[in-house]
């Protein structure tokens, strides 16, 4: 089945199937393609904030992680990266919203600016790392012209994307568990390596509020409140702001983004980033840690947004019945553009946010919902102080909800089949926890080709799988890799 054939309906189509779409629909409508898909105005919009309020720590995260030193001993100024990364986020956000008409968010990919972080920056400068950015999004928009990407992405069973779903599932939930402080990593040796808390034992205000928005939520969505996240993202945080303004707490009880504005709400954006790529200097860094640099790139912004492009875009409903969207090549041209417009202002490469499914759990279905998180992302350069409104205690609660949201599609997962059910079962099981998405889908790619020639099937697997358990098994045995080549 080619792309065109899951293309969403025109009006016209629409109208002669016996479908619902209202009669002299609004430009907006007809734009967006809200009512052939179901959605209205009102839904788009209340998904857009949703999605954005669940984003919104990524203002505070990524300066933090891109806060350190480079090989010159240079660090970047917080409050320009702070504005690059709410710039970054808003331009491809929007894009997303206006070109690719889907549902999807992007910001900073954590996963990318970790690379950048821990390996890029011990032997580069930053403005050589953001031209790896430039770089790795430039290699991802040539697979999607080529049509390798899409044809990659298509060649994946249905089962694995059902498993990729439901592994997304599980691992936003121990995100949103973990950023909450419900799970902590067990400080003692030996038994589990988390524990329930900091010291095995829940206390604070911050997991009550926590629990709290958490069972708020579920309760809405058992009744079939419209708006239950975000109404429970709302209550939560002001209750936080009410216990936090109340008497004075210990100082370790309160939450990782207080709720409370201090001074002036308004800032200048600091733009100092725009423009600071270097693409000299490469032949000092060496030609194959450049390519190896470039390759664990391209593998973590590839496999990730392909994960969750296909996660979320079966959660909205917007895939067919083999797992594939309407406007895929957009949406992953817009993703590697993703690497080029972030690395160029400086903010690190952009992908798309399974946060998004936040949105999507409220009921956004197009565009329209990325059009209005891109626009707060862009409101957020002249508001950075109160960017951290939402402690990220209350935005985690509906991280936990849509993860349990997208556990349904376990439904759709022949388990009795074991070519099926072991790649799916590895797929899931690995994402949350190994905590990287890409794992999970390389484990079940390998496993799924592995077990298929046992079973005397291999030409079933098909060329695309065989070139990706390929690359998959580079994945897993990088290190190796870079040891036999010399690469520290």
């Amino acid at each position: 089945m080619t792309q065109s054939s899951v293309e969403p309906k025109t009006a016209s189509e629409d109208a002669g199937s016996g479908s619902n779409v209202p009669a002299g629909r609004s430009w907006l409508d007809r734009y967006f393609h809200i009512s052939e898909r179901g959605s209205t105005v009102a839904t788009e919009i209340r998904g857009g904030v949703t999605t954005f309020m669940a984003m919104a720590y990524i203002l505070l995260l990524n300066p933090l992680i891109l806060g350190g030193k480079d090989v010159d001993g240079n660090v970047l100024s917080q409050p320009a990266l702070i504005t690059a990364t709410a710039l970054a986020a808003a331009a491809t956000t929007l894009l997303m919203g206006f070109w690719g008409k889907v549902p999807l968010a992007l910001a900073a990919g954590l996963s990318v600016s970790g690379v950048l972080s821990s390996q890029v920056i011990s032997v580069m400068t930053w403005p050589q790392a953001m031209a790896m950015c430039v770089a790795y999004g430039a290699v991802i928009c040539l697979l999607v012209v080529t049509g390798l990407r899409e044809m990659i992405m298509n060649a994946i069973p249905l089962a694995i994307k059902h498993a990729i779903t439901i592994g997304i599932g599980l691992f936003i939930a121990l995100i949103g568990f973990v950023k909450a402080g419900f799970v902590h990593e067990n400080p003692s040796p030996g038994g589990g390596p988390v524990v329930l808390g900091p010291a095995g034992e829940l206390a604070g205000w911050p997991v009550l509020i926590f629990a709290f928005t958490l069972l708020l939520i579920f309760a809405l969505q058992a009744r079939n409140v419209p708006g239950a996240i975000l109404i429970g993202i709302v209550a939560g945080t002001v209750i936080a702001a009410i216990v936090n303004a109340v008497g004075d707490l210990p100082a370790k009880a309160w939450f990782s983004g207080p709720p409370e504005l201090s001074g002036s709400a308004v800032s200048t954006p600091d733009f100092s980033l725009i423009g600071e790529v270097s693409f000299s200097g490469w032949g000092d860094v060496g030609y194959i840690t450049i390519t190896m640099i470039i390759f664990t790139l391209v593998l973590a912004g590839f496999f990730d947004a392909m994960a969750t492009i296909i996660g979320v875009g079966s959660e909205a409903k917007l895939a067919d019945s083999q797992g594939r969207m309407p406007g895929l090549s957009k949406a992953l041209f817009i993703d590697g553009a993703g690497g080029v417009i972030g690395g160029g202002v400086g903010g690190s490469g952009q992908t798309v946010f399974v946060e998004s499914a936040t949105g999507v759990g409220e009921g956004a279905r197009t565009g329209l919902s990325s059009v209005v998180t891109g626009a707060f992302f862009a409101a957020c350069l002249f508001f950075t102080p109160i960017t951290a409104i939402v402690p990220a205690e209350v935005a985690s609660a509906a991280l936990v909800v849509i993860g349990a949201m997208m556990m349904q599609n376990a439904k759709h997962v022949d388990w009795s089949d074991r070519s099926v059910a072991i790649p799916v079962f590895l797929t899931v099981v690995l994402m949350p926890f190994t905590y990287t998405i890409t794992t999970g889908v390389a484990a079940g790619v390998i496993s799924y080709a592995v077990i298929k020639t046992a079973q005397g099937k291999a030409r079933e697997v098909g060329a695309f799988m065989w070139g990706l358990t390929a690359i998959f098994i580079v994945f897993f045995a990088i290190h190796p890799i870079e040891s036999w080549l010399g690469v520290s």
